[in-house]
């Protein structure tokens, strides 16, 4: 992809980050949800989103399936343009976070450079790398989609965990054992996360 023209140049608006920040009562944050398929980041992503909403901090999920609709209907799954993929979601999540949202992404996400890539891009200070674990066994046992079958058949070319590979994060952010616990149990895990560091009360 092209990079921007030399003779362009970044405008800044008259609100501030800590304006936006006293406005929704929260700073900016990514929540950066990454796992196998059937790890369960959507409906993680979505059950945190309803529940931040009810307690009045603006959010927004930025989900995988979702984005391959869209933003990245152009896009295969080489490990080219999962990173092409990666690298747009990435920058939408940071002028999300500019306008002083929260947002979850839920993507598989599946190689350490990537994940590194986008929390360049967003900010360290902004990213949360939260990886929803759960084994390739647990997660072809649930097969919400009926995925992991069709892949071990070679009906789904590069699908990860069966014929491309998954490098989970070594010190994630926060870890979540959604092998384990409950939807809700994770989601409060998360929601707690936040608590402590990036929400205030209104």
């Amino acid at each position: 992809m092209g990079r921007a023209q030399p003779f362009l140049q970044r405008v800044d608006g008259v609100i501030s980050v800590d304006d936006r920040a006293r406005m929704f009562y929260q700073k900016a944050v990514t929540i950066w949800l990454t796992g196998l398929s059937g790890s369960g980041k959507s409906t993680i992503a979505y059950e945190l989103e309803r529940l931040l909403m009810s307690q009045g901090h603006p959010c927004y999920v930025l989900d995988g399936d979702n984005i391959r609709h869209g933003l990245g209907g152009d896009l295969s799954f080489t490990p080219e343009d999962r990173h092409e993929n990666i690298r747009r979601v990435a920058h939408v999540a940071q002028l999300m976070n500019d306008a002083g949202l929260i947002v979850i992404t839920a993507l598989i996400s599946p190689m350490h450079e990537d994940r590194a890539m986008a929390r360049d891009i967003i900010g360290p200070d902004r990213f949360v790398e939260t990886f929803l674990s759960a084994s390739v066994d647990e997660c072809a046992r649930r097969d919400p989609k009926g995925l992991y079958a069709k892949a071990r058949a070679g009906k789904i070319p590069s699908f990860t965990g069966v014929s491309a590979p998954y490098e989970a994060p070594v010190h994630p952010d926060l870890r979540v054992e959604t092998a384990s616990e409950s939807k809700e149990a994770s989601v409060a895990g998360i929601f707690n996360y936040l608590s402590n560091s990036f929400l205030t009360t209104h």
